[in-house]
């Protein structure tokens, strides 16, 4: 039956070889069957820059993408907090079309609304914040200006920050805000919803303005390869 996958938050890492090898064998061996693959932000733990071609990982990744889009299937990716630099030039490398964040899509005949997931999580402030400081395009253009090994540096550190800053915070501060979530449905046409970056994989369902809407969360790929499969008929996390 035709289908579609979506997956999210690989955040694929030369030091962690086992989810690098999930993500090779899920290409190879359980996209090929879909029409289409969205990969909704996070595919990456950190993204330096287009540039960064040279690093094996990221040119494995690409090569295993674009053999992937020569079977005919079609692929999307949204930005997430960790790859947000991620830009065209590596995603035609892969064959694949950046979307924005958020995308209304039709999944078979079904309005559906994608996201990243971040812009739900509205109760942690301090994440808004920065978010906000990261995705301005004169913050991002300094960063880029910089030589290759000085933003893979700074990349760590911050990536130790924010384990730092995690690890202090409540869960609930870091999953979405049920207020918000329903905001973005209702803003949307009361759509099915899509999203990742929580890492707390669920089939959930509101009631807005008197409609059911579902939200699924995508799960990380910490334990084995996780996605989420729809048809015509229905959603399956797998």
């Amino acid at each position: 039956m035709p289908h579609t996958l979506f997956i999210s938050d690989l955040h694929l890492a030369a030091e962690r070889p086992q989810i690098n090898t999930q993500f090779f064998d899920f290409i190879e061996n359980i996209a090929p069957a879909a029409e289409a693959l969205y990969i909704l932000g996070d595919l990456f733990e950190y993204w330096a820059g287009d540039d960064d071609l040279n690093d094996p990982l990221n040119a494995a990744v690409a090569q295993a993408l674009s053999t992937l889009a020569c079977k005919n299937v079609l692929m999307y990716f949204m930005q997430g907090n960790r790859d947000l630099l991620l830009g065209e030039h590596y995603a035609a490398r892969c064959g694949m079309q950046i979307i924005a964040d958020p995308t209304v899509i039709d999944l078979y005949g079904s309005r559906t609304l994608l996201m990243h997931g971040d812009t739900l999580c509205t109760d942690d402030i301090e994440y808004q914040k920065f978010r906000t400081y990261a995705r301005n395009p004169a913050t991002q253009q300094r960063f880029l200006a910089q030589p290759l090994a000085a933003r893979h540096q700074q990349l760590r550190g911050m990536r130790m920050q924010s384990e730092a800053s995690k690890s202090v915070k409540s869960m609930d501060i870091m999953d979405v805000s049920s207020a918000t979530v329903e905001q973005a449905l209702r803003a949307h046409g009361h759509p099915r919803l899509i999203h990742g970056h929580t890492h707390r994989p669920a089939k959930h369902l509101h009631h807005v303005d008197g409609r059911n809407c579902e939200r699924w969360v995508l799960s990380d790929w910490q334990s084995k390869a996780h996605y989420l499969r729809c048809d015509e008929q229905a959603c399956t996390a797998i």
